[in-house]
């Protein structure tokens, strides 16, 4: 990452969300909008949110030990996934319950214009961490596309953040739909209405978030291009006859572990060999910054045709 961007959507998101969920809930004190009271709710749990992200990005700092000899940078995955259960539990399910007691037991708004004064002054300040959330995302995504940024990267800070605040938006939407309709209709089941509706947007954002962040934790290799990249190095090496097999790992957002067999000539001197590895590591770091951590393993093979990546027989010189 820029962690440090990462950082800054997050802090951005964290003062929008506490001052946005205490407005809401005054508004909602004042005039018992359900709407007003799911989106407090919404913006509180979004909230807790942020801070876990923030003590997960702290903790995955945290030096490698006996205990983790890869060191802690998946904690970031983890704090992401619990965002998604907290956001699920906490936001939708507890909108949906307040919609649907909202429905069954309507009951009029008081002091109807503080609400959409409330949902309007939130959207504007929404609007202000989604535009920081975006600008951190810009540096990161390149040529990609927001669904396949959100689906393919591997630090889960910004895609937390950038679904929290479009969700936010929306769930804004939503309550303004359903205050506004309350106030020219007279009937207060609209409120409700709109109070399932940013339930129902909860639930399914907490669910896309859950998927993604469950990939990161049972553990995902390199993208196919860096995959292509450090392959294509590993086998242009002049001492590298070719590359028996690879697998990359993400040890965390920003550490890939990269392990090889690789064939040498069987004349090769064990000096020769080591400055040989030593070329090739050096080569895959600098083109694939995020392999930090590079285990190649020598090996030779009896050539049995003109390609020797597929016609060759390995005689494997250590297991």
């Amino acid at each position: 990452m820029s962690q440090s961007g990462g950082t800054r959507a997050i802090v951005a998101a964290l003062l929008a969300n506490l001052g946005i969920a205490v407005t809401k809930f005054i508004a909602w004190f004042f005039s018992g909008s359900s709407s007003m009271l799911a989106e407090g709710v919404h913006s509180l749990a979004d909230s807790g949110n942020q801070v876990l992200l923030l003590i997960g990005g702290r903790r995955s700092k945290r030096q490698a030990d006996e205990a983790h000899p890869f060191g802690y940078g998946r904690e970031r995955f983890v704090y992401a996934f619990v965002v998604s259960i907290v956001l699920f539990s906490v936001g939708g399910v507890f909108s949906l319950y307040e919609g649907i007691d909202k429905i069954t037991h309507p009951h009029p708004l008081e002091v109807p214009w503080l609400p959409i004064l409330v949902l309007l002054i939130a959207i504007a300040l929404e609007s202000f961490s989604l535009r920081t959330a975006v600008k951190e995302s810009n540096h990161l995504r390149g040529q990609e596309g927001w669904i396949a940024f959100i689906r393919h990267a591997k630090q889960p800070e910004l895609p937390v953040v950038l679904l929290e605040d479009v969700a936010a938006l929306c769930g804004l939407v939503f309550a303004l739909f359903g205050v506004g309709l309350t106030i020219l209709t007279g009937n207060p089941v609209w409120d409700g209405i709109g109070t399932i509706l940013i339930g129902l947007l909860l639930v399914v954002v907490a669910f896309v978030l859950g998927i993604e962040t469950k990939s990161l934790l049972v553990g995902e290799g390199a993208s196919p291009a860096d995959t292509v990249t450090i392959r294509d190095l590993l086998n242009a090496h002049p001492k590298v006859e070719a590359v028996i097999h690879m697998k990359t790992l993400y040890l965390g957002p920003d550490e890939l572990l990269v392990a090889a067999k690789l064939a040498f000539p069987r004349t090769t001197k064990a000096v020769d060999l080591a400055a040989a590895i030593d070329e090739v590591e050096a080569s895959v770091r600098a083109a694939v910054p995020q392999a930090r951590v590079i285990y190649l393993e020598p090996d030779i093979y009896v050539q049995r045709g003109s390609n020797p990546s597929t016609d060759s027989v390995v005689i494997k010189a250590s297991d």
